[in-house]
């Protein structure tokens, strides 16, 4: 009597086996069983035909999960509660996203952690326990984890701000500071700055690579050398640390161009403290056009950015994406130059080179 062998089972193809064998992401190829945009046709048609080939099906169980919806969106922060409290851009994003959410029925749940570590987990919880339908993914980092574990997760993200080559397949509603930046520096360069320093925050982020990476560019573009540069942390305190830094130097700049405007009050006060006067011995530009801006003295010079309608913008685009809508076309509103009082000619040069101090 013969003995049967045990039959040896086929491994049964998965979504990374279709992503890998299309050559493309598991983010196109869930976009296309899903029947969502933003994957080409010829993509469409890879994709198709690897799951045809290795005999792939999107599990039909785990696909009505996925569509069942709480009309929750999630976000989730990653910094200091003390830091975030002092953060004013912060409350009008979200201000915005509250409106965008409003207009469909949605909710935001905000979630502020403090290392890697618990924002891994609170994405893995928000997911697992199917609290939300999307999540937005703010503050993105040059080495991120978040955009390839969110796809693992499968759930719809949409990035806030320059999106990066880990974030290629991914929607995102971003704001051209860039452009601001480099407002920023023709202006001081007009007004005769030769040496123009930059403090900015975190280098980690991908939006703070964006701004010195225009800082750079604009210096180049107009026969300028590259000024002093300090990574700081976005606080009033790390402003004012850099500041001082900058001007301890044998060539200090006669202009800083900064990250926001709470490290530019800063630095005015830190210049202050060692007995110059801005704008005659240095110029201070900031960066978002807080309230208080225009009520500090001398009144800052800044890039506005509409953080409101970024909010607003990127909920919508989120409650598309989630819903399996097309994208709604709106127009970012663009940066805007302020000039005030806070910038004035380089030192040692005549008044007449003195571009007009008032809000633009």
């Amino acid at each position: 009597m013969g003995v049967n062998k045990p039959v040896k089972k086929t491994k049964r193809a998965t979504i990374e086996d279709v992503a890998r064998k299309a050559g493309l992401s598991k983010t196109a190829v869930s976009f296309v069983f899903n029947g969502r945009s933003g994957v080409s046709a010829e993509s469409q048609k890879r994709i198709m035909q690897a799951a045809e080939e290795l005999g792939w099906r999107p599990d039909a169980r785990a696909r009505a999960l996925s569509l069942s919806q709480t009309h929750v969106l999630g976000l989730v922060v990653k910094r200091d509660p003390s830091l975030l409290s002092t953060d004013p851009f912060f409350a009008g994003f979200v201000s915005g996203v509250q409106m965008g959410l409003a207009e469909h029925n949605y909710s935001l749940m905000l979630q502020v952690v403090s290392d890697t570590e618990a924002e891994r987990l609170a994405y893995q919880q928000l997911v697992r326990e199917a609290k939300v339908d999307g999540v937005f993914l703010t503050d993105l980092e040059t080495e991120d984890f978040r955009p390839r574990l969110l796809t693992t997760l499968r759930i719809p993200i949409v990035v806030v701000g320059p999106p990066s080559h880990e974030t290629e397949n991914v929607a995102a509603v971003e704001m051209n500071d860039a452009a601001g930046v480099k407002r920023a520096v023709q202006h001081l360069a007009a007004l005769g700055h030769k040496v123009i320093g930059h403090v900015s925050g975190n280098d980690k982020y991908v939006h703070t690579r964006s701004r010195r990476d225009a800082w750079i560019e604009t210096l180049e573009e107009l026969g300028l050398p590259q000024g002093p540069y300090i990574s700081a942390d976005f606080t009033g305190e790390g402003g004012a640390r850099a500041t001082h830094e900058l001007l301890d130097l044998p060539n200090a700049p006669t202009a800083i161009v900064y990250g926001n405007d709470l490290m530019a009050i800063a630095g005015m006060f830190a210049a202050g403290d060692r007995g110059l006067s801005v704008p005659n011995d240095l110029s201070v530009i900031g960066f978002d056009d807080i309230p208080l801006a225009p009520y500090v003295t001398p009144r800052l010079t800044t890039v506005r950015q509409n953080a409101i309608e970024w909010g607003r913008c990127a909920a919508l685009t989120l409650i598309a994406l989630v819903e399996n809508r097309p994208f709604p076309e709106f127009e970012m509103p663009p940066v805007e130059f302020i000039v005030r009082s806070s910038t004035g000619p380089a030192p040692h040069l005549p008044p007449a080179v003195t571009a007009p101090n008032h809000d633009r």
